[in-house]
Formats: C-alpha cells, structure tokens, sequence
C-alpha cells in the first residue's frame, strides 16, 4: 500500500480536494494508494475537522514548541515515517502547509514531496503571487502542482493550470479562480506521480 500523508496549516480544501478524487477514482484499487492521515502544525485548523469526518487519521504538531526548525522537521518525518508499515511508500503532500521545510527533510523524502504553489512557475515564487501577477501585467495566471526540492517553490513540474487575469481583477478574485482550478490539478498530479513511486 501507498501512503498518502497530508500536510495542513489552514482549511484544507487541497487536502479536501484529494480526498474526495482519492475516494471516487478508487485511488486503492487503482494504484493501490490511501489517504493513510492528515497532519498540521496548528491545532485549531479546520481541515483537521474534515479529515476526522471522513474517518482519516490525524494528528497535531505544534511548532512553537520546537527551538530550532531543524528540531521540528525531524520530529515531523518521525511522525510521517510513523504511519507507513515496514516496506510501504509513502507520498508526502503539501496543501496549505505554512512551513519551509529544511533540506535535511526535502532529501528524506525527494521524488515524493510534492506541493502546489498559486503561480504558473517558474513565475512568482513565495507569496503574494495573485498581487504580483496584477502588477506585472500578466494576462495569465494559475496553478503548479510540483516536486518539493531544497529551493523553495522551484523542481520538477507535475501539472499546471491557466486561468485569465481578468480587466480590474482583484487579488482576491483571482485567488479564487486560481484555486477552483487547484482542486482539480493537485489530486492529477498526484494520480500521475502515484503511478511512479
């Protein structure tokens, strides 16, 4: 069995998004994958409530109590490492998870780290991608669906979606076309990737 382990900061509609494509494209029988748990680094983040109703396991490490980042990292990939039996894979997923991980973490688990960043990359890595898109002039906007390495918002390209940026567009209303498409490539560039791993 592939283990599928999700990680949250927020509202989890990614996560929710690829539980539910898991769910109904039969993600077990095909490519003989699970949503095996949900973990976040905030206790109070309403994904959590989701996954809990949808019977998935999930657990809660709080940052703060971690000195050194490196400190969090380590007892995170324990937690992850936790879930998967003895011989079975595991997928590492980022959605909504508002961490930089560390290096030492990313090579623990390259080619099956893997994240979704609001910008058409290589365009617009880190925050506030809608904004910048605006001011820029872009046209264009979207989505990408990547392998996680050392360089932050940067690997190997595993889907990508195209939105227009729309005559007086909002960095609101842009975020929010940009994430109906989210919810539709993340679960497919995982499908793809769990047909790899």
């Amino acid at each position: 069995m592939k283990n599928i382990i999700i990680l949250i900061s927020g509202g989890g509609s990614n996560m929710a998004a690829i539980v539910e494509t898991a769910r109904r494209d039969d993600w077990a029988g095909r490519y003989g994958a699970r949503v095996a748990a949900v973990l976040s680094n905030k206790a109070e983040a309403k994904g959590l409530v989701f996954a809990r109703s949808k019977g998935i396991t999930t657990d809660v490490l709080d940052h703060k109590g971690f000195a050194t980042r490196e400190a969090f990292d380590e007892a995170l990939a324990t937690r992850i490492d936790g879930v998967a039996q003895p011989g079975e894979a595991t997928l590492v997923v980022l959605a909504g998870f508002m961490r930089i991980l560390t290096p030492v973490f990313v090579s623990r688990y390259a080619g099956r780290l893997v994240n979704i960043h609001p910008s058409l990359l290589p365009a617009f890595p880190g925050l506030h991608t809608h904004q910048r898109a605006i001011d820029a002039g872009c046209k264009f906007a979207g989505a990408t669906v990547h392998l996680v390495t050392a360089e932050l918002d940067h690997g190997p390209i595993l889907a990508q979606a195209v939105v227009p940026v729309l005559p007086g567009d909002t960095a609101d209303a842009l975020a929010a076309r940009v994430l109906t498409q989210e919810h539709l490539i993340y679960p497919r560039g995982i499908a793809d990737l769990l047909q790899k791993v």
